[in-house]
């Protein structure tokens, strides 16, 4: 049986409809790689709660829940885990971003998603942004 994985993720957006991008960093799975910021939930944890505290945990920013806004989300079988993986557009938040587990950020306008590589569970994601934007 194939371990379920349970993660968030945020497209952060600014004025300018560019989104928000995390280099995952070396030493992790997927290192290098571009992905929308987020994590995993923790148990006990609603999935808005999740993403609240990943985006302060990695990015030093502070979310009201009642700013996200549900956008659609990602099944996808990995070798290992199944992961299952919930997107929210965000527009607002409190506090300077700062990469605190990220090797970098960018901020990608839809016209550049495909001068990002990403893990395969994230590109249904970006297709799926380059429409919403």
């Amino acid at each position: 049986m194939t371990k379920l994985i349970l993660v968030v993720a945020a497209a952060l957006i600014d004025e300018n409809n560019h989104v928000l991008l995390a280099q995952r960093p070396k030493g992790k799975s997927l290192a290098d790689l571009w992905e929308f910021p987020g994590g995993k939930i923790e148990e006990g944890e609603r999935p808005e709660q999740a993403l609240t505290r990943e985006l302060e945990e990695e990015l030093g920013i502070k979310v009201n829940e009642k700013s996200l806004i549900p956008l659609t989300f990602v099944s996808f079988c990995y070798q290992d885990f199944h992961l299952l993986m919930p997107l929210w557009a965000i527009r607002e938040w409190k506090g300077a971003i700062h990469p605190y587990e990220h090797q970098a950020l960018s901020w990608v306008s839809k016209e550049e998603f495909d001068n990002f590589n990403m893990p395969p569970a994230d590109i249904p994601l970006k297709e799926f942004l380059y429409k919403y934007l």
